[in-house]
């Protein structure tokens, strides 16, 4: 691994490759020249700014445009190609339990269940701890069986139409009315269940898009939002035609919560919505809502409260720390809110909530098409078939923990946070962005000498699953109740990564230290976007014999 992440290093690595740019460039010298001082500039590493500068001018150059993108493509072609070997299963089952086509007989029950145990051996432990994102469930193997009895029951029932399975209306309607109830909303709060997050926030923007376009004829629709808003909202933006208008955090290291000035001046005539998160998933901190909310009232603009992560948690909070900054549809000029059942209220994966303060919103969330041969058609989100099994899931979760049960969750996982916190910051070099106001903790190192993503690399070597992030370089955690058992071995563990980071500074030039430093120095948005779009599709391409091993033949048992 390490050796073909050191070889991703843009400047040393692709030299050649814009020598070759500039030989093939119409007009050589000066493309030679240009081509020359970036590369000196990505080597000694000057600011972004003037690399996209002269990737500018090489543009410019006749021919230079269609040669380096031809010549970029080309590199980061080879740089996914070298990663996606250092991520592709390396566990023997993985291989060995391969198919490229359907059995000719079917294989016995056994055998298969068989097989999903070596493959699930595979995978992290979800409750070991040892996972800090992804992951959100009760520490509790027995927890897990009844959610699965819960989904089992309704594996087969389709909330597609709502009048064909009364029971599973009955139960979104339920879950539905809890969750506007915990969020602060009044008999009016409405809304609908979805498969997640994802689809929670694209409901939403493409509600209030519609209802824009209805009833103010906004045909060239944006929405300000803070720059630590989920990538969800880019998404929507992308699929729905909004544009997006990010606003910068009031301090980055100080207070990351978004600047509700840089906000109010990014508003005009076209604004659809605004954004605040609760938290915002990078650094934890709740968005100055009551004043987001009054920037709403006075500009008349709905405003949309991202909890998809703080929604089944915060609430909680607040029974044994009451000073939580308000989020909720308490706050005048809240219209929408996105809450996960499966995050921290613990249900299974595929099960979200996307709420209204009234239905004078929801409907505008709602499809419909009145034309099909096959009878009137109406879909309350963008799924079409939605399973039973996430909605009653979710309805036993929530009636089996109580608020008793959740508020227990949240002290927990509040204590391990804070214990986390202050251990991380009692290692000298490292930094806790912010103040948390929930579950998710992010530290940044200080010291010049310790690379934090460097020491992120250690730290896997160890068997922990390390999240890391940009801008600033960082490193994440999601706290889980699972965390509790392990927050004293990972400082330990933390504080040694970083006295081995800092005695050998070499670690910073190899592994995920390296490629993140590389992207850090590209001046074009779209090449890094680029090597992502490589990188996923070799992902999702099965490994052949060739390239990583022998396959199970389909007919295999």
């Amino acid at each position: 691994m390490e050796s073909a992440r050191a070889r991703f290093s843009y400047a040393s690595t692709h030299a050649s490759s814009w020598v070759s740019l500039a030989r093939t460039a119409e007009h050589v010298i000066v493309a030679a020249v240009v081509v020359k001082v970036a590369h000196h500039v990505y080597s000694v590493g000057l600011k972004k700014s003037i690399g996209k500068l002269l990737v500018g001018l090489v543009r410019a150059v006749p021919g230079g445009s269609s040669t380096l993108d031809a010549t970029l493509e080309q590199e980061v072609d080879s740089a996914a190609k070298l990663l996606t070997k250092d991520v592709q299963p390396n566990h023997p089952k993985m291989q060995s339990h391969r198919f490229d086509s359907l059995p000719t007989t079917g294989l016995s029950r056994e055998v298969v269940l068989s097989k999903l145990a070596d493959l699930k051996r595979a995978d992290i432990d979800s409750h070991a701890g040892k996972s800090w994102a992804y992951v959100y469930s009760q520490p509790d193997n027995t927890f897990d069986d009844f959610l699965a009895d819960a989904s089992n029951l309704f594996m087969h029932e389709n909330a597609l139409n709502p009048m064909a399975f009364p029971a599973l209306r009955k139960m979104e309607n339920d879950i539905v009315r809890i969750s506007a109830t915990l969020l602060g909303g009044d008999a009016r709060a409405c809304g609908t269940m979805t498969s997640g997050g994802t689809e929670s926030i694209l409901m939403a923007v493409k509600a209030h898009r519609d209802r824009a376009l209805k009833l103010r004829n906004v045909t060239e629709p944006n929405m300000v939002i803070p720059i630590t808003a989920h990538p969800a909202f880019e998404k929507a933006g992308h699929y729905f035609g909004v544009q997006i208008r990010h606003a910068p955090v009031t301090n980055e290291l100080e207070d990351p919560r978004v600047s509700v000035p840089a906000m109010a001046k990014l508003i005009d005539r076209n604004t659809i919505m605004l954004l605040g998160s609760a938290p915002q998933y990078p650094h934890g901190v709740i968005d100055d809502i009551p004043a987001l909310g009054a920037l709403a009232l006075a500009r008349n603009i709905p405003l949309h409260v991202d909890a998809c992560v703080g929604g089944f948690i915060l609430p909680f909070i607040r029974k044994f720390r009451p000073d939580l900054p308000r989020f909720d549809f308490s706050v005048p000029g809240v219209a929408s809110m996105s809450a996960d059942l499966h995050k921290y209220g613990f249900s299974s994966k595929g099960s979200s909530v996307v709420l209204y303060s009234s239905e004078e919103y929801r409907q505008y969330q709602f499809f419909t098409y009145s034309e099909w041969p096959g009878g009137l058609f109406i879909s309350p989100s963008m799924c079409g078939s939605r399973g039973g099994g996430p909605i009653a899931a979710a309805w036993a979760c929530l009636l089996s923990l109580g608020e008793s049960g959740y508020v227990q969750s949240a002290r927990l996982i509040m204590d391990t946070a804070d214990k986390l916190s202050n251990g991380v910051r009692a290692i000298p070099g490292l930094r806790v962005i912010g103040k948390p106001d929930a579950c998710l903790v992010s530290f940044l190192s200080t010291d010049p000498t310790v690379d934090i993503l460097a020491v992120a690399d250690v730290m896997e070597e160890t068997g922990w699953r390390i999240e890391r992030q940009r801008k600033p370089s960082s490193i994440h955690l999601s706290v889980m109740p699972q965390h509790a058992k392990i927050a004293d071995k990972f400082i330990s563990e933390l504080a040694q990564a970083v006295n081995k980071v800092r005695a050998n500074q070499q670690l910073a030039k190899a592994g995920s230290a390296a490629m993140y430093g590389m992207i850090a120095q590209i001046p074009d948005e779209k090449l890094i976007e680029s090597f992502l779009v490589k990188f996923m599709a070799r992902l999702y391409t099965p490994t052949r014999p060739a390239e990583g091993g022998a396959s199970t033949s389909s007919s295999s048992n």
